[in-house]
This record gives structure tokens, sequence and C-alpha cells, in this order.
């Protein structure tokens, strides 16, 4: 899964201030998996289930049939399976060779079951039991889910149906054993209107005409596999497709019309499958490989890796050359790597249990960042690796931080584990431990892996094991210390010395926090830290830091990086002398370097472990024709400083002329039109600029934004292109009540459910307090679109957090009917989470009152971040404010 939404916010918003004998057992026999959680009883597992469902989009219900082939293991008085909102009217359970007997049905909204109990205890053996239901077809992505949309032809609303099981959401569909432990083979078929397009896992194997303009619509048998990957989808689509391997063929599934705008997501999954079949020396196993776009979105995922049938929501899949602009086509091919990873790392190996989906989301997101870079490394992804690492660390950094493999019991802690510790954490880590082990051992480790544990379940273990077998002693160790302890190991240079042109580093090893910084200066936690270090031109040195304290000796007398290629996932502190050297030699360091230089640096101020001088003293020395991905990260760093001088208007205005100084003549150079063959990096650069200068009140910019807008009275399409989000976004920030109106006649006009979307949400991101407000109320109705309410409300979060957290709690339900069940805690949190207001953290205190304690951890962490920010932001609005004067 790919998630957005606000746990990614957040984590920016930080910034800115098992045995392989066991994993075959475990999915054979999931009773018998000694550690592995569940929150079923270990009695019985399943080997197959048959479902036949029909479906009632018109009214949000449908009709189901399930078979459950299944072997009991131990006598038990009665079966437990996972059941959530189902209404089970007739059950029977039928032994192998024997004849069908009732059971009584007894539902527990609470743990999400159905206890099926027969007359007399159940013998160990096989059963199959059957079941017959209804169910209920939501609104927002949690089981069988609808999402309306406009034809792109005529503009009509019409209604697709899709599916969402991940975490827990496949016992919405059919009884089910729902745990990802619980592997087995799925028959599905459905009765849906013939002049519709049913999507399933598997190719359709069967289809049979019915009276009523209906079809029966049979789909293959799929692989064994866990319960969250099952998928379903119907409605009016078109599917463009192409052989990717043999046997194989790989399609783009979307809404009718959509035509050209699915050619480049093919063309892009198409080599995936064999990029990835040769890196973990596993074939695709299955006949097809769909992505499927949904025309809605989501506050808590923008993809899944169904297998089979990736899903993923149109903005982020379809080509669309009126509206998708060059950061949009990345996260096209971006998200489509990280998914198709997963058809390997998490379908073809799962993880045993939630503990350690780091094991599913980790490796997708590091594998996603290697399948970029091998097809477009002009595109500099393997740079994005530093903003992972930094957005996680700005979790890690907080007392309320929790590490890689954690304890998980509940829904809602499933929930909450798709964070940015999972994910980007994942990823630096994972990328650590590959240059520990080297490419080749770590590659070689991984299909081990991958052949070893293939249709079956794991622990983290089992891979350090197959890796430290292939030739990597002592990763382990490591491995165990980064994924088992929470927090930042700190690497602190305590003395330098260059002779005879060597250099000798005394370093010291403590632990960063923003939170507890006086306690974990007392007592810091211990790891085993890999270094990479580097000095001027000289071969780096790989050493471990264990113990506390090492000296290094490397060649060359500087600039000294002790985070070479920043692979590390430390923060690195360096005595005064050493950052003078680096801010000289910074232009000419790697763009790596520089950017996880300024990331650690500003981290380091902010939090009190230096001056506020050194880092910005780092952060301006970015020549303006520095790598157009390093330029992007370090203007946007400027713009989040300016932003932190709103109370003071002289101050922003002296920062936005400096920052104009180095940046404009690099927005003046690209120009204000895309350019016919530049690079992807240039165009997003060029709207990195526009946007940010459009925020910083730029003269030139915001004209130049109300001019084309002005266009538009003549010529509906006089915005068409990748900058049309971004002309319009500056537009909408500075909107008057007659632009606000023009950009809602707009929305309501257009019959592009992606720019739909974009166009309603931006009515939520008016500076003027009024018409946020009136976007708000608006946001309460059914115009807008269930799936595109909240992201207008998120929208006016971003500069009026405060009125908008007061609107969302005295509309708390109907906010939250409008939110994804997986991330409605989070949702309203998040609302607060830019208040610059003391009086949100006591909000937000009384607001965690109210929610489960297994489901506040969100809350918490807002908290956390209020709190500190509250100390913080006075102390950096300060030291930029003397930075500058001592620069005059």
């Amino acid at each position: 899964m790919r998630t957005l939404s606000l746990v990614s916010a957040l984590a920016l918003s930080v910034a800115a201030l098992s045995a392989p004998a066991l994993a075959q057992q475990t999915s054979a026999n999931p009773s018998a998996a000694a550690g592995v959680h569940t929150d079923l009883p270990r009695v019985a597992h399943p080997s197959h289930y048959t479902i036949a469902i029909t479906p009632d989009a018109a009214n949000l219900k449908f009709s189901g049939q399930s078979s459950v082939d299944l072997e009991v293991t131990e006598a038990t008085p009665f079966l437990t399976l996972h059941a959530l909102d189902l209404n089970i009217s007739a059950a029977t359970l039928t032994p192998a060779g024997g004849t069908a007997m009732p059971v009584t049905i007894a539902m527990d909204a609470a743990t999400q079951t159905a206890r099926f109990t027969a007359a007399q205890p159940l013998a160990p053996g096989k059963y199959r039991l059957d079941t017959t239901y209804t169910g209920v077809i939501n609104t927002q992505a949690n089981g069988l889910f609808a999402l309306d949309y406009p034809d792109k032809v005529t503009g009509k609303d019409v209604r697709g149906l899709f599916t969402q099981f991940e975490a827990p959401d496949a016992r919405r569909f059919a009884p089910m054993f729902d745990e990802p432990i619980y592997k087995a083979t799925f028959d599905l078929s459905t009765v849906v209107p013939a002049t519709q397009m049913a999507v399933g896992n598997m190719p359709v194997a069967k289809e049979e005409m019915l009276e009523g303009g209906k079809k029966r619509v049979t789909f293959g048998t799929s692989p064994k596999m866990s319960s969250y990957l099952l998928f379903f989808a119907l409605g009016d689509f078109e599917r463009m497709a192409r052989e990717a391997a043999p046997g194989v063929q790989v399609g783009i599934v979307a809404p009718k019309a959509s035509g050209d705008q699915a050619r480049f997501a093919l063309n892009e999954l198409a080599p995936l499958i064999p990029y990835y079949a040769d890196y973990f020396g596993q074939p695709y196993p299955l006949p097809k490989l769909d992505n499927v776009a949904a025309p809605g979105q989501s506050q808590f995922f923008s993809a899944m890796e169904n297998w089979g049938a990736i899903l993923t929501f149109e903005r982020i899949l379809l080509d669309d050359p009126a509206i998708t602009s060059a950061a949009a086509r990345q996260n096209i091919v971006t998200t489509q790597a990280h998914e198709v990873a997963h058809q390997w790392f998490g379908n073809l190996v799962t993880m045993a249990w939630w503990e350690d989906l780091w094991l599913n989301e980790g490796f997708a997101s590091w594998m996603e960042t290697k399948a970029t870079a091998h097809f477009h490394p002009d595109w500099f992804p393997l740079l994005g690796r530093v903003n992972g690492r930094d957005a996680a660390m700005g979790l890690d950094g907080y007392k309320t931080t929790h590490p890689i493999v954690q304890e998980i019991k509940t829904v809602d802690e499933t929930n909450q584990a798709f964070d940015a510790i999972t994910y980007q954490k994942g990823e630096a880590v994972i990328s650590m431990l590959e240059a520990f082990a080297g490419e080749t051992v770590w590659r070689d480790g991984l299909r081990a892996y991958m052949r070893d544990h293939k249709f079956a379940n794991t622990q983290s273990k089992d891979l350090w094991q197959a890796v430290e077998k292939a030739g990597a002693p002592g990763l382990t160790a490591i491995a165990m210390d980064f994924t088992t302890k929470p927090g930042i190991p700190l690497v602190k240079v305590t003395g330098m010395t260059c002779k005879k042109g060597v250099t000798t580093l005394n370093l010291e090893q403590g632990e960063f926090s923003v939170d507890r910084k006086d306690e974990v200066t007392a007592k810091p936690q211990q790891w085993k830290v890999p270094l990479l270090v580097s000095s001027g031109s000289g071969q780096p040195v790989r050493t471990i830091l264990d113990g506390g304290k090492a000296t290094v000796s490397v060649n060359g007398c500087g600039p000294v990086v002790i985070n070479a290629g920043q692979l590390g996932y430390y923060r690195s502190l360096y005595t005064p002398k050493m950052l003078q050297s680096l801010k000289t030699a910074m232009p000419t360091l790697a763009p790596v370097d520089q950017m996880g230089l300024i990331a650690d640096n500003l981290a380091l101020s902010a939090s009190g472990y230096q001056p506020y001088g050194p880092a910005f003293d780092l952060l301006a020395a970015v020549p303006g024709n520095a790598n157009p991905v390093v330029l992007g990260n370090a203007f946007g760093d400027f713009v989040g400083a300016w932003r932190t001088l709103d109370k003071d208007a002289a101050a922003q205005k002296k920062l936005a002329a400096k920052v104009a100084a180095t940046y404009k003549p690099r927005l003046l150079a690209l120009g204000f039109e895309p350019r016919a063959g530049e690079s992807l990096p240039d165009a997003d650069l060029r709207s990195t600029l526009i946007s940010g200068f459009g925020t910083m009140g730029d003269a030139d910019v915001v004209a130049e934004a109300r001019r084309r807008f002005g266009m538009l009275a003549s010529n509906p399409k006089a915005l068409d292109g990748p900058l049309k989000t971004t002309w319009l976004n500056i537009v909408a920030r500075n909107a008057t009540k007659a632009d606000w109106d023009a950009i809602q006649a707009m929305a309501a006009a257009s019959n592009s459910a992606v720019e739909r979307q974009f166009l309603y949400t931006l009515l939520g991101r008016a500076a003027d307090a009024n018409l946020a407000k009136v976007a708000r109320d608006l946001a309460l109705t059914d115009v807008p679109g269930k799936t595109t309410s909240a992201a207008m409300i998120v929208a006016s979060a971003a500069l009026h957090a405060d009125a908008t957290y007061d609107y969302a709690l005295a509309n708390r339900a109907r906010v939250e009917a409008l939110v994804d069940a997986q991330s409605r805690v989070t949702f309203i949190a998040g609302l607060g989470s830019n208040s610059s207001d003391p009086a949100m953290i006591e909000k937000l205190k009384a607001f965690r009152a109210t929610v489960p304690a297994e489901a506040g951890r969100p809350v918490d962490r807002v908290i956390a971040v209020l709190t500190e920010k509250a100390k913080s932001r006075p102390m950096f609005a300060k030291g930029l404010t003397d930075w500058m004067a001592a620069k005059k």
C-alpha cells in the first residue's frame, strides 16, 4: 500500500521545525505457529474460499454466498471467523465425506467475528463452512465501496465499485480468517450488469449471460494468498493492455473514454515485471497484472497492491495532459514501482502478522526507489531517500515514536502502523543494510529468502538469516538494533586532526531527540552504527561504531562527511570548524550530501544541539545553479522559514528578498512556460519555484497567476498543461469572492474526476477566512463528492487550523463519515497540527480522552509536535532574524 494523507503531512510538519521451517509451518498450519499473533482461536485454518456476490450498486448493498474449505486441528465446540457489517442469514458445516449439518450463528461486533456452533463439538478433520449473507457497500474506501464520478464524455454521474481490504477489511466482504497468516486460494464469481466490466485478481475464466441484462462472471482460481489481497471492481471501464513477459499480460483499467491517458502508466508498468522477476529470482506467478484507476481519493492511502489487480486512484495513475504536472508524472512511476514490488515482497512472501508490516512497506518503498533509479536515473530518485529519512526522523525523534517492528494487538493499532516509521525509516534502514552487505550479497540473500518462503509467511529474522548466509556476517545484530529499538543515533565528532594527508576523527555515539534531550544525553541507547566516512577526494572508509566511541582515519584533509552518501540512519553533529569547512565546500559536494547535511543541521539546530547560524549558512551555501532536486529542497526550506516569520512582516520581506536574489534568476532562466525536451526535474523545479514565490507573495509571480487566470474567461483551456495546478493554487490562496465563485463553477462543469476533485479542494485553500468557512460548509454537502469533501477540510486547515479543527469537532459525526474508518482519529487530530495557538494542545488532550486508548497514538503525536513547536518556533524565528542581521 502506498500511503499519503495526514501521516505524511504530520511527518513533514515535524521535520519543518522467524526461521525458514517456522515460516513454512505457519503457512500450512497457523494454529501451530508459536509466537505468531492472532485474534482468532488457533483451532482451524482455511485452504480455499469460493465466494459469489451480487452487488446492488444503486442501493449500496450486496448479497453473497461463501464456502470455506478448512481444517480443524484440535477439537473445538465452535468455529470463529471474522465478519463485519455482514448479516449472515444461514450457515451449514459439512465434514469431509459427510452430510451438511446446521450451525447457530453468533455475531460479535466488538471483536468483528462470527461464531458458528454445531450441535456437537467438532473433531479434528476437514470441513466446509457454507454461509449466505448480505453486506453494505460503503462510500469510503473500506471493504466493498462505491465511487461516483462524472462520465468523461457526458459529464453525467456514474458509479464504480472497488474493494479495499488492507489491513482488516476483507471481513466486510465475506466471513473469513482475515489475518495475513491464514493463506488460502480463492474462487470468486459475481452477477453484474452485462454492459459493465468486472475485474478480479485473476483473468476471467468464464462469462455467462443471464436474464434481465445480467451476466455471471467467474474468475480463475487465485494462488495461495492472504485475505487482504483479494480484489473486486465493477464499472463502466476500458482496458489497455500489452505483454510484459512470456505468459504475463499487464493492463491499465480505467473509466471509459480515458483513452491515451493510460498509455504512460502502461508503458512504465510493463518493464517492471521482468525487472523484479530478475532481481528477486522468481517469475511473476500470475497470468496478468492490472492496475485499476479509481476516480476518487482516500485520506489513508493512494494505491493498494492487490495481487494481480492493483488499485490506484486515478489522479496518481492516468496522465491527463490538461492537468498532470511533472511531479504527478513522476508519482505515477514511483507509485507503480512500489505496488508492483509488493507483488513479490508482500504478496508472494507475506509477513506473518502486522508487527512485521515493514517487511511489506519498507521494502516496497526501498524497491520503488531502486527501480525508478534503474529506469529513470536522470530524475535523481536516490536523492528522495534523504527526504524520506528526514520525514521518518521527524516522527522518530519524539517520545511518541515506536520501533519499526512493533507490538500490534488490535485493529486500531494495525491501522496506525502505516506511518513514516514503517515506510521511510524502513527504507532508510534497508538502504543502510544493503550498503553494509554490498549490493550483490544483499540481492543474493533476498533471492534465497524469496525462494525459500514463496507462498508462505515470514518474520523479520528470516530475512536477516538469509542475507547473513549469503555473505554478510554481523548483519543480524545491526538489523535487530535498528528495527527493534525506537529512536535515532547521534554520531558526534569530538576531535579531528589531519597529519600527512590523513584525517583522524574521534567519534562518540549518543541519541538524538526532540522532546527528551536531557534524558537521552544522560543515558542514550546504543546501536551498532555502520559508518561511511569521506574526507576530500580520498576513498570513503567503512567502519562500525560499536560501544559508544570510535577512532576513524581516512585519507584526505577535508571537508569531512561522516555519513557519506547519506546511507546511514543517524544524525551527524560536527564541530564548528568542520561546519565552516563544509559551508565553503558546499557547492562542490555530492548532491546527496548537500541535502543530507542541510536536513541534519536544521534538525540539530531546531532541537538545541547547536546554534541556528551554521544550519542557515549551509542552506544559503547551496548555489543557484545546483542540482534541480537539491535546489528545490533548499528553496522549500527557505519558504518554510518564511512561514515561521508570520508575526514579523518586515523580517518576512527581508528574507523573501534574500531568497529572490538566489532563486529568482533560476526561475527566470527556466521561464514560466514548459519547454519541449526539458528534463522532468527541471520541469518540477519550475513548478516548485513558482509555487514558493507565489506563497511568499512575489509580485511578479502573483501577477502572472492572475493574468493567466483571467484568460479563462475567454478560453476555458487557457491554463491546460503541467502548470495548471500550480497557477490555480496561487490564485486560490489569494482568491476574492469572484475568484472563488469562478473556481467553484469550473469544478461543477468539469467532466474530469481528477480536475473536479482538485478544483473543489482548491476552494478550501483560500487565505480569506470567510471563504474558507464557506468551503467547509460546502464540504458537508453532497456537491463535491463523498471522497473529495475531506480533502477540502484538510486544505482549509493549512491556513486556518484552529477554525477548521473547531468546525470538525462541532460536526464530528458528519466529518468522520467523510473519511476512511482507518484514519478518522488521525484525520481530526491532524487538522490541528498547523496551529500556533497553545490552546490547541488542551483541545487535543480533551479529544484524546474521547478515543480508545489503543487508537490515540496519532493524537499524542500532534500534541507532542505542538508542545515542542510552542518552545522552538520563537527560537527559530529569533535565530533566523539574527542570522539575517549578521549577514547584512
